[in-house]
Protein backbone atom coordinates (compact mmCIF):
# COMPACT_ATOMS: atom_id res chain seq x y z
CA UNK A 1 0.00 0.00 0.00
CA UNK A 2 1.58 3.23 -0.93
CA UNK A 3 0.62 5.97 2.14
CA UNK A 4 -0.05 9.41 1.36
CA UNK A 5 0.48 11.94 4.70
CA UNK A 6 -3.22 11.53 5.53
CA UNK A 7 -2.95 7.42 5.35
CA UNK A 8 0.18 7.61 7.50
CA UNK A 9 -1.08 9.84 10.36
CA UNK A 10 -3.96 7.27 10.37
CA UNK A 11 -2.12 4.31 10.81
CA UNK A 12 -0.16 5.86 13.32
CA UNK A 13 -3.49 7.06 15.39
CA UNK A 14 -4.63 3.19 15.38
CA UNK A 15 -1.08 1.80 16.24
CA UNK A 16 -1.14 4.92 19.44
CA UNK A 17 -4.65 3.71 20.44
CA UNK A 18 -4.90 0.45 20.10
CA UNK A 19 -5.71 -2.45 16.91
CA UNK A 20 -9.41 -2.82 16.41
CA UNK A 21 -11.57 -6.09 15.47
CA UNK A 22 -10.25 -7.61 18.61
CA UNK A 23 -11.29 -8.33 21.96
CA UNK A 24 -9.63 -6.56 25.45
CA UNK A 25 -10.04 -7.20 28.94
CA UNK A 26 -10.87 -4.00 29.94
CA UNK A 27 -11.72 -4.18 33.45
CA UNK A 28 -11.22 -7.19 36.69
CA UNK A 29 -15.06 -8.78 37.08
CA UNK A 30 -14.83 -7.40 41.00
CA UNK A 31 -14.87 -3.45 39.70
CA UNK A 32 -18.39 -3.50 38.35
CA UNK A 33 -21.41 -4.38 40.54
CA UNK A 34 -25.10 -2.21 40.84
CA UNK A 35 -23.25 1.30 40.05
CA UNK A 36 -22.48 2.26 36.40
CA UNK A 37 -18.86 2.24 36.17
CA UNK A 38 -17.03 4.75 33.42
CA UNK A 39 -13.88 4.11 31.96
CA UNK A 40 -11.95 4.88 28.92
CA UNK A 41 -10.22 2.15 26.66
CA UNK A 42 -8.91 2.55 23.27
CA UNK A 43 -9.38 6.76 23.72
CA UNK A 44 -13.17 5.85 24.32
CA UNK A 45 -14.82 6.56 26.95
CA UNK A 46 -17.26 3.48 28.28
CA UNK A 47 -20.15 2.70 30.36
CA UNK A 48 -20.70 -0.58 32.20
CA UNK A 49 -23.25 -2.13 34.62
CA UNK A 50 -24.52 -5.40 35.91
CA UNK A 51 -28.16 -5.89 34.73
CA UNK A 52 -30.88 -8.36 37.59
CA UNK A 53 -29.24 -11.38 36.07
CA UNK A 54 -25.72 -9.82 36.96
CA UNK A 55 -24.86 -9.49 33.25
CA UNK A 56 -22.60 -7.00 32.36
CA UNK A 57 -23.43 -4.22 29.53
CA UNK A 58 -21.44 -1.79 27.67
CA UNK A 59 -22.52 1.32 25.79
CA UNK A 60 -20.59 4.67 25.05
CA UNK A 61 -20.63 6.58 27.98
CA UNK A 62 -22.76 9.57 26.13
CA UNK A 63 -26.45 10.19 26.16
CA UNK A 64 -27.80 11.02 22.81
CA UNK A 65 -29.54 13.62 24.26
CA UNK A 66 -26.70 16.33 25.31
CA UNK A 67 -23.98 14.23 25.58
CA UNK A 68 -23.68 13.63 29.84
CA UNK A 69 -21.77 11.03 30.77
CA UNK A 70 -24.23 7.82 31.20
CA UNK A 71 -21.89 6.55 34.21
CA UNK A 72 -23.32 9.26 36.46
CA UNK A 73 -26.67 8.37 36.10
CA UNK A 74 -28.93 5.56 37.19
CA UNK A 75 -28.79 1.79 36.96
CA UNK A 76 -32.40 0.77 36.32
CA UNK A 77 -31.13 -2.83 35.85
CA UNK A 78 -31.14 -3.38 31.70
CA UNK A 79 -30.85 0.11 30.62
CA UNK A 80 -28.86 3.11 32.30
CA UNK A 81 -30.87 6.59 33.12
CA UNK A 82 -29.30 9.79 32.38
CA UNK A 83 -28.35 11.84 35.43
CA UNK A 84 -29.35 14.92 33.58
CA UNK A 85 -32.22 14.56 31.96
CA UNK A 86 -33.06 11.43 32.47
CA UNK A 87 -33.16 9.86 28.90
CA UNK A 88 -33.01 5.92 29.34
CA UNK A 89 -30.40 3.76 27.38
CA UNK A 90 -30.34 -0.21 27.22
CA UNK A 91 -27.45 -2.27 26.58
CA UNK A 92 -28.03 -2.41 22.36
CA UNK A 93 -27.66 1.04 22.89
CA UNK A 94 -31.09 1.79 21.94
CA UNK A 95 -33.19 5.30 23.63
CA UNK A 96 -36.16 3.09 25.63
CA UNK A 97 -37.69 5.92 26.97
CA UNK A 98 -37.65 10.09 27.48
CA UNK A 99 -39.75 10.65 30.42
CA UNK A 100 -39.28 14.39 30.34
CA UNK A 101 -41.17 14.46 26.52
CA UNK A 102 -43.90 12.81 24.54
CA UNK A 103 -43.64 10.87 21.58
CA UNK A 104 -39.17 12.32 21.47
CA UNK A 105 -37.83 11.52 18.40
CA UNK A 106 -34.75 9.38 19.53
CA UNK A 107 -37.12 6.91 21.40
CA UNK A 108 -36.47 3.38 20.01
CA UNK A 109 -33.52 4.76 18.11
CA UNK A 110 -29.73 2.89 18.36
CA UNK A 111 -27.92 6.40 19.65
CA UNK A 112 -25.05 5.83 21.18
CA UNK A 113 -22.15 2.33 20.15
CA UNK A 114 -23.00 -0.74 22.58
CA UNK A 115 -20.01 -3.54 23.24
CA UNK A 116 -20.36 -6.93 22.96
CA UNK A 117 -19.51 -8.41 26.52
CA UNK A 118 -17.61 -11.59 27.81
CA UNK A 119 -16.42 -12.39 31.24
CA UNK A 120 -13.22 -14.89 31.26
CA UNK A 121 -11.24 -15.51 34.50
CA UNK A 122 -12.23 -12.42 36.22
CA UNK A 123 -11.72 -10.04 33.29
CA UNK A 124 -14.34 -8.00 31.66
CA UNK A 125 -13.89 -8.47 27.96
CA UNK A 126 -15.22 -6.24 25.35
CA UNK A 127 -15.16 -6.42 21.45
CA UNK A 128 -14.19 -3.27 19.85
CA UNK A 129 -15.00 -3.65 15.94
CA UNK A 130 -15.02 -0.75 13.57
CA UNK A 131 -17.42 -0.03 11.13
CA UNK A 132 -16.72 -3.15 8.99
CA UNK A 133 -16.68 -5.21 11.43
CA UNK A 134 -18.81 -4.91 14.10
CA UNK A 135 -19.81 -8.47 14.46
CA UNK A 136 -17.35 -10.13 17.25
CA UNK A 137 -15.05 -12.26 16.13
CA UNK A 138 -14.61 -15.62 18.06
CA UNK A 139 -11.99 -15.47 20.89
CA UNK A 140 -10.03 -18.62 22.16
CA UNK A 141 -7.43 -17.86 24.46
CA UNK A 142 -4.66 -19.94 25.58
CA UNK A 143 -5.30 -23.18 27.65
CA UNK A 144 -2.81 -22.16 30.78
CA UNK A 145 -5.62 -19.49 31.09
CA UNK A 146 -9.13 -21.09 30.32
CA UNK A 147 -7.96 -24.95 30.97
CA UNK A 148 -9.91 -26.70 33.96
CA UNK A 149 -6.90 -28.09 35.02
CA UNK A 150 -4.98 -24.85 35.75
CA UNK A 151 -5.36 -22.68 38.57
CA UNK A 152 -4.58 -18.92 38.53
CA UNK A 153 -4.34 -15.23 39.85
CA UNK A 154 -5.34 -12.19 37.89
CA UNK A 155 -3.12 -9.23 38.80
CA UNK A 156 -3.99 -5.98 36.93
CA UNK A 157 -2.63 -2.49 36.59
CA UNK A 158 -2.45 0.89 35.28
CA UNK A 159 0.48 1.84 33.73
CA UNK A 160 1.26 5.61 32.76
CA UNK A 161 2.85 4.69 29.29
CA UNK A 162 1.39 3.66 25.95
CA UNK A 163 0.39 0.38 25.87
CA UNK A 164 3.29 -0.28 23.15
CA UNK A 165 5.63 -0.39 25.52
CA UNK A 166 4.06 -3.19 27.68
CA UNK A 167 4.21 -5.24 24.68
CA UNK A 168 7.57 -4.74 23.70
CA UNK A 169 8.74 -5.12 27.59
CA UNK A 170 6.93 -8.45 27.78
CA UNK A 171 8.46 -9.38 23.97
CA UNK A 172 11.97 -9.41 25.19
CA UNK A 173 13.14 -12.13 27.34
CA UNK A 174 16.75 -10.87 28.14
CA UNK A 175 15.58 -8.29 30.12
CA UNK A 176 14.57 -10.83 32.93
CA UNK A 177 18.24 -11.15 33.45
CA UNK A 178 19.20 -7.62 34.26
CA UNK A 179 15.94 -5.60 35.38
CA UNK A 180 14.71 -8.59 37.86
CA UNK A 181 18.17 -10.69 38.36
CA UNK A 182 16.98 -10.43 41.92
CA UNK A 183 13.79 -11.72 41.36
CA UNK A 184 12.88 -15.24 43.32
CA UNK A 185 11.96 -16.63 39.97
CA UNK A 186 14.28 -15.00 37.81
CA UNK A 187 17.45 -14.59 39.75
CA UNK A 188 19.04 -17.87 37.04
CA UNK A 189 19.96 -17.90 33.29
CA UNK A 190 22.56 -16.92 31.24
CA UNK A 191 22.89 -12.91 30.88
CA UNK A 192 24.39 -13.31 27.28
CA UNK A 193 22.31 -15.04 24.66
CA UNK A 194 22.06 -16.20 21.15
CA UNK A 195 17.90 -15.68 20.10
CA UNK A 196 15.66 -17.11 17.38
CA UNK A 197 12.01 -16.55 16.01
CA UNK A 198 9.47 -19.88 15.74
CA UNK A 199 6.74 -18.71 13.99
CA UNK A 200 3.31 -20.42 15.25
CA UNK A 201 0.10 -20.50 13.74
CA UNK A 202 -1.21 -18.00 15.56
CA UNK A 203 1.82 -15.35 16.20
CA UNK A 204 5.28 -16.63 17.35
CA UNK A 205 7.67 -17.67 20.09
CA UNK A 206 10.46 -15.58 20.81
CA UNK A 207 13.47 -17.45 22.89
CA UNK A 208 17.26 -17.81 24.16
CA UNK A 209 19.07 -20.65 22.33
CA UNK A 210 19.55 -23.42 24.71
CA UNK A 211 17.96 -22.11 28.12
CA UNK A 212 14.77 -23.20 28.13
CA UNK A 213 13.23 -24.08 31.74
CA UNK A 214 16.17 -22.20 33.54
CA UNK A 215 14.47 -18.33 34.05
CA UNK A 216 12.37 -16.17 31.73
CA UNK A 217 13.92 -17.75 28.23
CA UNK A 218 10.76 -17.42 25.70
CA UNK A 219 7.75 -15.58 25.02
CA UNK A 220 5.05 -16.53 22.60
CA UNK A 221 2.02 -14.03 21.39
CA UNK A 222 -0.79 -14.93 19.18
CA UNK A 223 -3.86 -13.31 17.96
CA UNK A 224 -6.59 -15.53 18.52
CA UNK A 225 -9.58 -12.93 18.78
CA UNK A 226 -7.33 -11.18 21.29
CA UNK A 227 -3.95 -9.81 21.08
CA UNK A 228 -2.54 -12.51 24.04
CA UNK A 229 0.94 -13.23 25.35
CA UNK A 230 2.16 -16.71 27.05
CA UNK A 231 5.67 -17.39 29.07
CA UNK A 232 6.60 -19.64 31.72
CA UNK A 233 9.04 -19.18 34.32
CA UNK A 234 10.54 -22.22 36.33
CA UNK A 235 9.91 -22.61 39.95
CA UNK A 236 12.36 -23.74 42.96
CA UNK A 237 10.62 -26.68 44.51
CA UNK A 238 10.21 -24.41 47.66
CA UNK A 239 7.29 -22.76 45.41
CA UNK A 240 4.66 -25.20 46.42
CA UNK A 241 3.22 -28.25 43.87
CA UNK A 242 2.27 -27.51 39.83
CA UNK A 243 5.45 -27.57 38.14
CA UNK A 244 6.27 -24.85 35.55
CA UNK A 245 4.44 -21.59 36.31
CA UNK A 246 2.87 -20.24 32.91
CA UNK A 247 1.84 -15.80 32.86
CA UNK A 248 -0.53 -15.35 30.37
CA UNK A 249 -0.75 -11.05 29.75
CA UNK A 250 -2.42 -8.21 27.55
CA UNK A 251 -1.65 -4.87 27.49
CA UNK A 252 -5.33 -2.73 26.81
CA UNK A 253 -4.82 0.91 25.39
CA UNK A 254 -6.44 3.09 27.87
CA UNK A 255 -5.36 6.18 26.28
CA UNK A 256 -2.05 7.13 24.38
CA UNK A 257 -0.33 7.57 27.82
CA UNK A 258 -1.38 4.85 29.96
CA UNK A 259 -2.48 1.20 29.60
CA UNK A 260 -3.92 -1.36 31.59
CA UNK A 261 -2.02 -4.71 32.19
CA UNK A 262 -3.74 -7.74 33.38
CA UNK A 263 -1.25 -10.76 34.35
CA UNK A 264 -2.87 -13.81 34.69
CA UNK A 265 -0.19 -16.14 37.07
CA UNK A 266 -1.49 -20.19 36.16
CA UNK A 267 0.08 -23.23 37.06
CA UNK A 268 -1.23 -27.05 36.14
CA UNK A 269 -2.78 -27.93 39.65
CA UNK A 270 -5.32 -30.10 41.09
CA UNK A 271 -7.06 -31.69 44.56
CA UNK A 272 -5.30 -30.64 47.27
CA UNK A 273 -2.03 -29.50 45.34
CA UNK A 274 -4.25 -26.92 44.13
CA UNK A 275 -5.45 -25.69 47.27
CA UNK A 276 -1.98 -25.85 48.73
CA UNK A 277 -0.56 -23.92 45.95
CA UNK A 278 -3.53 -21.01 45.86
CA UNK A 279 -2.41 -20.82 49.83
CA UNK A 280 1.09 -20.24 49.35
CA UNK A 281 0.47 -17.92 46.25
CA UNK A 282 -1.53 -15.55 48.79
CA UNK A 283 0.81 -15.61 51.56
CA UNK A 284 3.99 -15.92 49.85
CA UNK A 285 4.61 -15.45 46.62
CA UNK A 286 2.27 -12.57 45.43
CA UNK A 287 3.94 -9.86 47.46
CA UNK A 288 7.15 -11.29 44.93
CA UNK A 289 5.17 -11.32 42.02
CA UNK A 290 3.73 -7.52 42.47
CA UNK A 291 7.60 -6.35 42.86
CA UNK A 292 8.44 -7.43 39.66
CA UNK A 293 5.78 -5.85 37.92
CA UNK A 294 6.22 -2.88 39.90
CA UNK A 295 10.41 -3.28 38.65
CA UNK A 296 8.73 -3.20 35.04
CA UNK A 297 6.40 0.06 35.47
CA UNK A 298 8.76 2.22 37.30
CA UNK A 299 11.14 1.62 34.21
CA UNK A 300 8.71 2.09 31.14
CA UNK A 301 6.74 5.25 33.03
CA UNK A 302 10.37 6.70 33.09
CA UNK A 303 10.64 6.15 29.42
CA UNK A 304 10.33 8.89 26.75
CA UNK A 305 6.80 8.68 25.14
CA UNK A 306 9.25 8.76 21.82
CA UNK A 307 12.40 6.59 22.76
CA UNK A 308 11.57 4.36 19.73
CA UNK A 309 12.27 7.48 17.66
CA UNK A 310 16.05 6.72 19.42
CA UNK A 311 16.63 3.67 19.16
CA UNK A 312 19.84 1.09 18.66
CA UNK A 313 18.30 -2.21 18.46
CA UNK A 314 20.22 -5.16 18.43
CA UNK A 315 19.71 -9.31 17.64
CA UNK A 316 17.87 -9.61 21.40
CA UNK A 317 15.67 -7.61 19.93
CA UNK A 318 14.49 -9.27 16.69
CA UNK A 319 11.30 -10.20 18.45
CA UNK A 320 9.71 -7.14 19.16
CA UNK A 321 10.85 -5.77 15.59
CA UNK A 322 8.51 -8.28 14.46
CA UNK A 323 5.94 -7.65 16.49
CA UNK A 324 6.48 -4.02 16.02
CA UNK A 325 6.09 -4.90 12.01
CA UNK A 326 3.41 -7.23 12.54
CA UNK A 327 1.20 -4.99 14.32
CA UNK A 328 1.72 -2.29 11.28
CA UNK A 329 0.36 -4.55 9.22
CA UNK A 330 -2.53 -5.50 10.48
CA UNK A 331 -2.88 -1.07 11.25
CA UNK A 332 -2.41 -0.51 7.97
CA UNK A 333 -4.94 -3.24 6.79
CA UNK A 334 -7.70 -1.88 8.84
CA UNK A 335 -6.72 1.91 7.68
CA UNK A 336 -7.30 0.60 3.39
CA UNK A 337 -10.39 -1.19 3.88
CA UNK A 338 -11.81 1.41 5.69
CA UNK A 339 -10.72 4.06 3.05
CA UNK A 340 -12.06 1.64 0.38
CA UNK A 341 -15.58 1.77 2.05
CA UNK A 342 -14.96 5.74 1.89
CA UNK A 343 -13.92 5.91 -1.68
CA UNK A 344 -16.81 3.40 -2.48
CA UNK A 345 -19.23 5.76 -0.77
CA UNK A 346 -17.96 8.73 -2.28
CA UNK A 347 -18.23 6.87 -5.84
CA UNK A 348 -22.29 6.58 -5.22
CA UNK A 349 -22.85 9.82 -3.91
CA UNK A 350 -21.18 11.15 -7.17
CA UNK A 351 -23.29 9.04 -9.33
CA UNK A 352 -26.68 10.27 -7.26
CA UNK A 353 -25.70 13.32 -7.77
CA UNK A 354 -25.15 13.42 -12.03
CA UNK A 355 -27.37 11.14 -12.06
CA UNK A 356 -25.07 8.83 -13.59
Amino acid sequence: MVETSNTHNQVETLLTNGLMNMWYPVLPSWSVHSEPVGITRLSRNIALWRDNNGQVNAVEDRCPHRGARLSLGWNLGNRLACWYHGVEVNGRGVVENVPAAEKASIEGKRCVLSYPVKEIEGAIFLYFGDEIHQDPSDLELPNELVGQEFSNFLCTAIWQCNYRYAVDNVMDPMHGAYLHAKSHSMAFGDKKANMRIENTEFGLIFEKEGQRDKNFDWVEIGNTGAMWMRLSIPYRKNAGPGGVFYIVGFATPVDKDHTQVFFWRTRRVAGWQRDVWRFMYRNRLEKLHWEVLEQDRLLLEAMEPDAHNYEHLYQHDMGLARVRLEMRKKAESQVAELQALETERNEKRAQILTGA
